[in-house]
């Protein structure tokens, strides 16, 4: 065993990495109010933001899907990786040395899985950079130079080569302490007849990274004509690399993505290149698979998809590429962004395009003209004789059910009478009808009927359910303006413990009545009390929900930990009218059972007891009558 990782290394890491830089690697965020930031939550599929992440406290909340935590959390659960793994990484690049509890530093042969086939793959990208400068690769610089990018451009996208030998970078690679086992996992190397040899040999090399820029696997193109493998072999499957969720480029793309709202989707890694150093820097590719839905989760993400965004796919003007944008139409309902289609003149793509005629070509190619449903539309009524009514009205039942599929009801009409103008159907209103029939129909197929609305945050908000595993009692109904107050109250604790403390850390358990507010005072409490955050509140919300018994509780305190408040002017007076009413609720609910005690006595019971029930009756009356007079001033 490697040992545990000193708690105050753990600390440092947390403090050193801003959350708000982690997350910005893998989704767009805008300001949510309140020094807080919103974006597409990466854990769900959702049209409207409710992921909120807030930089002061180093927390992030999904109000969706209730997933939350600090940064360490986020890495673990985005990426798959065990805490120890994730401190690890992100230790690096804040550039802290961890300390273990057993065994001093961290040998990197007990290094997790996932860590150690990065550390590969980063090895083996410089490896295959370092060869590209050697005799042997002559060929792979000549095949660069011949598409337009020279030395400098090859170092930006990390570009190499791998011998041509069987076991170069196995080798190289079992002298900086990898086994085998690690090797094959990595798809670096596969099986020969003594043991591991190379899977790239004598190849241009291309690094594929994911969205936050680690390499995770490899594109290699064919060079020699003695090589008998495909023309463009990739890294296969593994835990490290899914083709279907990763999209070259996008390490470099992310941050003119988000700030444009717009993505080019080309198709090969020189597409890339070429785009990007024509100027258009929002290029991406997929890798040796279609373009798919967890691409689309990874660009909705990123582009913080609404109706302004734009996706541009640009296909080559071949058969192969007129089916490749149809499969991407099959697709298109799943943005909310206007997409396009971009083919340039001879059916070049965007590489030859920046040969033959520049970069302004390119760029004057990926500006939005067609749209891929206009286009998706006359791929298919191309293929019918529209001169007659059998070419038109076989082109029309053809063409309407993938109008039909179009979720949006104003688009969906707006298309159809477009279609109907393709078709040369003079009779507009008869195709609108055909096509809203068969949007019917596809719905009473699935059974299902239309979707219905997206939930809103305040509607489920009002009926919160507490799960199965939370603490008990009733659930969580914000109608109620004591369970309102109370999460006030509990958000000003965590929030603001300068404005509540340390009057707050005098109220009881007790005075909350939703069970998980409860539970959230109590972590609170076992935390060290409101108090402790006055000092730092990192430390503070971390010692909080380390104290809650369990997930369900310690999600609530993120989730309080993040939201905004309501009142206007969040000061001392909010504060104090936020303590006031909780403990005056509590005083009123004590004020009512202790009647109910006297009433049950009566003036036949023990005179000493009955006596002390009335007395606590007059010292609770005259303590809710000066909260009600004197307000913050009589806690």
């Amino acid at each position: 065993m490697a040992g545990r990782i000193n708690d105050d290394d753990v600390k440092a890491v947390r403090d050193a990495v801003p959350i708000d830089a982690v997350v910005s690697d893998y989704l767009q965020l805008r300001s949510a109010g309140g020094g807080n930031l919103k974006g597409l939550c990466p854990f769900h599929d959702e049209k409207s933001p409710s992921f909120q992440v807030s930089p002061s406290k180093g927390l992030f909340h999904c109000f969706g899907c209730q997933e939350g935590g600090d940064t360490i959390a986020f890495v673990m659960k985005i990426d798959h990786l065990s805490f120890s793994e994730t401190v690890e990484r992100l230790a690096a690049k804040g550039g802290i040395t961890l300390r273990y509890e057993e065994g001093g530093y961290n040998p990197a042969s007990q290094r997790g899985e996932r860590t150690r086939l990065v550390e590969a793959h980063k090895i083996a990208a410089e490896f295959y950079v370092e060869q590209l400068s050697g005799p042997e690769a002559e060929t792979g610089r000549t095949f660069l130079a011949e598409r337009g990018f020279d030395q400098a451009a090859a170092e930006h996208f990390g570009v190499g080569y791998s011998p041509v030998g069987w076991d170069h970078l196995t080798r190289f690679l079992r002298g900086k302490g990898f086994t085998d086992k690690e090797l094959l996992l990595s798809g670096l190397s596969q099986d020969g007849r003594r043991g591991p040899i190379d899977r790239f040999r004598g190849r241009l090399m291309w690094p594929i990274r994911d969205i936050s820029g680690e390499v995770v696997g490899f594109g290699a193109r064919k060079l020699r004509e003695d090589d008998n493998g495909p023309k463009y072999l990739n890294t296969p499957e593994t835990s490290i690399y899914k083709k279907s969720q990763v999209l070259y480029g996008v390490d470099l793309a992310k941050k003119d993505i988000a700030k444009a709202s717009r993505a080019v989707v080309v198709e090969g890694y020189t597409d890339v290149m070429a785009c990007h150093l024509a100027g258009v820097t929002t290029a991406i590719a997929t890798c040796g698979t279609a373009f798919g839905g967890d691409h689309i989760k990874i660009l909705r993400r990123l582009l913080m998809d609404n109706g302004s965004a734009r996706v541009i796919f640009t296909f080559d003007g071949d058969a192969a590429g007129q089916k490749a944008a149809l499969r991407a139409f099959e697709d298109d309902q799943k943005f909310a962004a206007e997409t396009y289609i971009a083919i340039a003149p001879d059916g070049m793509d965007p590489c030859d395009l920046r040969l033959v005629k520049g970069d302004e070509a390119v760029q004057d190619l990926v500006q939005p003209r067609t749209p891929l449903f206009e286009f998706a539309i006359r791929q298919i009524v191309g293929r019918y004789d529209l001169e007659t009514p059998a070419g038109r009205a076989a082109a029309l039942d053809e063409a309407a059910p993938i109008v039909a599929r179009i979720k949006n009801g104003s688009s969906q009409h707006e298309v159809a009478v477009q279609l109907a103008g393709i078709l040369g159907i003079l009779d507009t209103q008869f195709v609108v009808k055909r096509v809203a029939q068969m949007a019917r129909w596809a719905r009473d197929r699935g059974g299902r009927g239309p979707a219905p609305a997206p939930e809103r945050r305040s509607e489920r908000s009002q009926s919160y359910a507490t799960p199965p595993q939370g603490p008990a009692g009733p659930a969580l109904n914000l109608r109620s303006p004591a369970h309102r107050t109370e999460r006030e109250l509990l958000k000003l604790a965590l929030q603001r413990p300068e404005l509540v403390s340390p009057a707050f850390d005098a109220y009881g358990e007790d005075e909350f009545t939703a069970p998980p507010y409860a539970a959230v005072r109590r972590a609170i409490e076992d935390a060290g009390g409101a108090e402790q955050g006055l000092e730092s509140a990192p430390e503070y919300l971390a010692r909080v929900r380390d104290a809650a018994p369990n997930d369900v509780v310690r999600a609530m305190v993120t989730e309080l930990a993040v939201e905004v408040f309501h009142g206007k002017t969040i000061d001392e007076v909010y504060a104090g009218q936020q303590l006031v009413q909780v403990r005056l609720r509590a005083v009123d609910r004590r004020v009512r059972e202790v009647t109910g005690t006297l009433t049950r006595l009566g003036t036949r019971s023990d005179p000493d007891h009955y006596a002390a029930v009335q007395k606590e009756l007059w010292v609770l009356q005259q303590y809710g009558q000066s909260l009600r007079n004197d307000g913050a001033a009589a806690l």
